[in-house]
């Protein structure tokens, strides 16, 4: 298989998505924030000192899935039409799972800015609780869903 981001002389560049077809296009990505049951009980108390944790991770993520051709270099500026980021307290972890969704019309996929928007989120929830437990793990971080485009749908197993 080739690689689509290197040209023949193993030189990065973007690639030319010009003559793809505009179609919907859709991916989700997974994150989890692995934490202490006590820690985790900050956030469902609502006793974080930084305030509202899965809040502000939720529109840090929603930021983040806008701003990914900004961070990531070969990726292509998108308009994003839907960002869906889902912050869940999870006692069996303990921590928090999140998921991102990202869709967008478009010539490209979105499976970096759902990475990207999951990553950050998860980042910010670290942020949040550091000074509770610096020892939380950003764990599982992977793309669960794409759909659209010529390769079609995938969807993690």
């Amino acid at each position: 298989m080739a690689l689509t981001h290197f040209d023949a002389e193993g030189h990065a560049h973007m690639v030319d998505v010009s003559d793809k077809a505009v179609t919907d296009r859709v991916a989700t990505a997974d994150a989890q924030v692995v934490m202490t049951a006590e820690t985790l009980a900050l956030v469902t108390e609502g006793r974080a000192k930084k305030g509202d944790v899965l809040g502000v991770a939720r529109l840090a993520g929603i930021m983040a899935a806008k701003r990914t051709a900004d961070l990531i270099p070969l990726c292509h500026p998108l308009p994003i039409t839907k960002v869906v980021i889902d912050l869940v307290a999870d006692p069996a972890l303990p921590g928090v799972r999140i998921t991102a969704t990202v869709k967008t019309k478009g010539q490209t996929g979105v499976e970096m800015e759902a990475l990207t928007a999951a990553s950050v989120a998860a980042l910010t929830v670290y942020d949040m609780l550091k000074a509770a437990q610096r020892s939380m793990r950003i764990e599982g971080l992977r793309v669960v869903l794409k759909d659209g485009g010529k390769s079609g749908r995938y969807e993690a197993t």
